[in-house]
């Protein structure tokens, strides 16, 4: 089955059990996943729905820190249930301890050993870890290995 086929069953079975939040924010997913398809022109497969999903959750951290500035703990939860919603769609998620090793291993191959080399060491390691880890937090394990050689 792929993405789109389970995003719309998954928005079947949450409009019949009467969880409208979660056949909402699928809703929402699949919507984003037929924009893409309607601009491109073409039909999208896996990848491309998990690449989607991972702009949607991006978007919805991003908002997060501005939820959290104006103290506003009601939209924090709103945001945060929609992100537990739309990880489930998901590849595994990276702990930070394989995205370093994704790094030292990339690092090793290209030769990178200072912050000048930031965007080749970017450049090899975000294609083994898009749609399975943060891009944010890559970036800043990124960084934290080129400051520490």
């Amino acid at each position: 089955m792929s993405l789109k086929e389970k995003l719309q069953q998954d928005w079947k079975d949450a409009l019949k059990s009467g969880d409208k939040f979660k056949a909402n924010i699928i809703s929402m997913a699949r919507a984003a996943v037929l924009q893409v398809e309607k601009t491109d022109g073409e039909k999208v497969d896996d990848p491309k729905v998990v690449e989607i999903l991972s702009r949607e959750i991006k978007q919805r951290r991003e908002a997060l820190v501005e939820f959290e500035k104006g103290n506003r703990q009601d939209l924090i939860d709103k945001a945060n249930s929609e992100i537990e919603i739309l990880m489930n769609y998901l590849p595994q998620q990276l702990t930070e301890d394989e995205i370093k090793s994704v790094i030292n291993d990339a690092a090793a191959s290209i030769g990178a050993n200072n912050m000048k080399d930031m965007g080749k060491l970017m450049g090899a390691v975000v294609p083994k870890t898009k749609g399975r880890a943060d891009g944010t937090l890559v970036s800043k394990l990124v960084k934290e290995f080129l400051n520490n050689k």
